[in-house]
């Protein structure tokens, strides 16, 4: 019978312990994947890619880039697990001819991550409204190899994945001139 309680106990502690040691990956977040540029011949192992990540039921709409002929851009909203952005982007990272975003997040905040074959990818942790944020280790590491106040702005910018933005902005805006013209006529 003492036999028993013991074993019960120990089972009672894991337990309690498991509760307790839940991984923050488990949190549910909002997710949203843009590919603004794809090769054709890429778009079915990237579908096949994404669904395995975030669930067999997605379903990416393809539509031809009107940026860069043969290229093909998409949209994708999720909702999942922590960390499913950062599976995402070290994916389609492999693949070097994509431009692409992909954001999470949730009330607390979340992260982005961009990527273009000419800069890599960045990575930044963003405010629950999707601001780019800097912490202290990335203010230090750009104030102590700053010489002057240019190098300094240069750093600051490099931080926040301001290259990435301006690569990435003419694709945001494709398509929009069209949608433009159409609602003045």
């Amino acid at each position: 019978m003492q036999l028993g309680k013991v074993a019960f106990g120990a089972l009672a502690r894991r337990k309690s312990m498991q509760r307790l040691v839940t991984p923050s990956a488990q949190l549910a977040v909002r997710g949203l994947l843009t590919i603004h540029s794809a090769p054709s011949a890429l778009r079915r192992h990237i579908d096949w890619a994404i669904q395995n990540i975030v669930g067999a039921d997605t379903q990416l709409n393809w539509l031809p880039q009107p940026m860069m002929v043969g290229t093909f851009k998409t949209k994708c909203q999720w909702n999942g697990r922590g960390g499913s952005a950062a599976e995402i982007a070290s994916t389609l990272r492999s693949w070097h001819y994509l431009n692409f975003e992909v954001q999470e997040g949730n009330e607390n905040g979340g992260e982005l991550f961009r990527f273009t074959p000419e800069l890599g990818i960045h990575r930044a942790v963003t405010d629950p409204s999707g601001g780019a944020l800097l912490n202290e280790f990335a203010i230090n590491n750009v104030m102590l190899n700053a010489f002057d106040e240019d190098s300094m702005r240069e750093g600051f910018a490099l931080a926040m994945g301001t290259a990435w933005d301006s690569q990435l902005e003419k694709f945001r805006g494709a398509g929009m001139a069209e949608v433009a013209r159409l609602h003045a006529i």
